[in-house]
């Protein structure tokens, strides 16, 4: 078996064992195997299929790990995901809202609504605030209560 053929099998295992981890190291081992395949292409020795790997490994851990490490686990506090999105913005009442139900429309989307306070009740055409999200439903208060 050609020495690349070797070289591209451990890059794949390397990477596969990466899907047990995460933690990006054995990642870039894989890149550095595929150094080793590069130099094995080119008709190169062991010793040099060997530099290459430890070569490129060693770089790919000590500049593009950190890197990417930094890129994917650090987030900014403004960054909001799923419906902690929607909280603060306003909708359009579709169906008169009140503590029991009711419905708005949110842009393209129509959202099942409920008031915040339960005597509160906002007509058809009303603007509401998203005070916070229950499930699929919005709890909704006066847009104008907060401004």
């Amino acid at each position: 078996m050609d020495d690349w053929v070797l070289w591209l099998i451990a890059s794949g295992l390397l990477a596969a064992g990466e899907l047990a981890t995460g933690n990006l190291v054995l990642l870039m081992l894989a890149g550095g195997a595929l150094g080793g395949v590069g130099v094995a292409l080119l008709g190169g020795p062991v010793a040099l299929q060997l530099a290459a790997f430890v070569v490129v490994a060693a770089l790919l851990v000590l500049v593009v790990r950190p890197l990417a490490t930094r890129h994917l686990t650090q987030r900014t506090p403004e960054q909001l995901d799923g419906v902690a999105a929607l909280v603060g913005r306003t909708a359009r009442v579709t169906q008169a809202v009140d503590g029991h139900g009711g419905r708005i429309r949110l842009g393209a989307d129509e959202w099942t609504a409920r008031s915040q306070y339960g005597g509160e009740r906002f007509p058809v055409g009303a603007t509401v605030r998203i005070m916070q999200v229950d499930g699929a439903t919005a709890v909704v208060g006066d847009a104008l209560e907060l401004e």
